[in-house]
């Protein structure tokens, strides 16, 4: 069911499991990507909102929340934590696609006590985005559309995900989608991710274009004691492309905290 909550004068919409949350549950909340929305995580909200305590975030400027979008993961940590305490969520295991995952390493850099764990999915200690990308943004966003897509899937996924996917970009302002990337585009984590003291598991699709595993090598190796988890027959949207193996991982792993 949909929820919405008023975070310093902003409707933020988030996605919850029941009427209210129980503070003393284990809770799983999900961050979506670079001009994303809830139903990036349909497949993990549907199947384990009966296992666990289930929110799934919309940032501002995205799907059902209101606000122009920011252009800087350390502000958007900030919705985050405010959204959380908002909800009355007590040391959530934060799940991050992409900028969402960019988002949750930072929250652990700088908020690391107020969570259980932490999943990075897609993600890297930087995120270099092209340039043209963000030129193309300005200027003629429907081509950019389709090139996200050819990238952040596996071939054989290109077509059951691709129309739903460009239809589902477009419905999010360019500038938007152009401010998250340039958030991602800023990231820089490689000197502080050491710091992560959370249990954290980091997740890539085997056949990532996007963000390559080799990324996701150098979180599992910098941040003491994360764990790597590989999604076969997957690109940047492991948690879409193979939901079976994508909640196992992520099952076991937030039983084990």
């Amino acid at each position: 069911m949909m929820r919405t909550v008023d975070v310093d004068g902003r409707k933020l919409s988030t996605w919850v499991s029941g009427e209210s949350l129980d503070p003393s549950r284990k809770t799983l909340v999900f961050i979506h990507g670079s001009a994303g929305d809830h139903t990036n995580w349909i497949y993990q909200y549907s199947t384990l909102k009966d296992r666990f305590q289930v929110a799934v975030l919309e940032l501002p400027g995205h799907g059902q929340s209101e606000g122009p979008g920011e252009q800087s993961v350390d502000v958007y940590v900030e919705w985050v934590r405010k959204t959380i305490a908002t909800l009355g969520i007590a040391r959530p295991i934060l799940i991050g696609h992409s900028l969402g995952s960019a988002i949750s390493l930072t929250f652990a850099v700088r908020h690391g006590s107020l969570l259980t764990g932490i999943v990075t999915v897609g993600s890297g200690a930087r995120m270099p985005v092209n340039p043209a990308l963000l030129e193309g943004l300005k200027t003629n966003p429907g081509p950019i559309y389709e090139m996200a897509v050819k990238f952040s899937f596996t071939k054989a996924n290109r077509e059951r995900f691709g129309k739903i996917m460009v239809e589902s970009m477009s419905r999010v302002d360019p500038m938007i989608f152009h401010g998250d990337l340039t958030a991602c585009d800023r990231l820089d984590l490689t000197e502080t991710a050491g710091s992560i003291r959370v249990p954290t598991l980091v997740v890539c699709g085997d056949d990532d274009k996007m963000t390559p595993p080799s990324l996701s090598e150098f979180l599992r190796d910098t941040i003491p004691g994360a764990k790597l988890a590989r999604i076969p027959e997957a690109g940047h949207f492991a948690m879409m492309e193979n939901p079976e193996a994508f909640n196992q991982v992520l099952s076991e792993f937030a039983e084990s905290l």
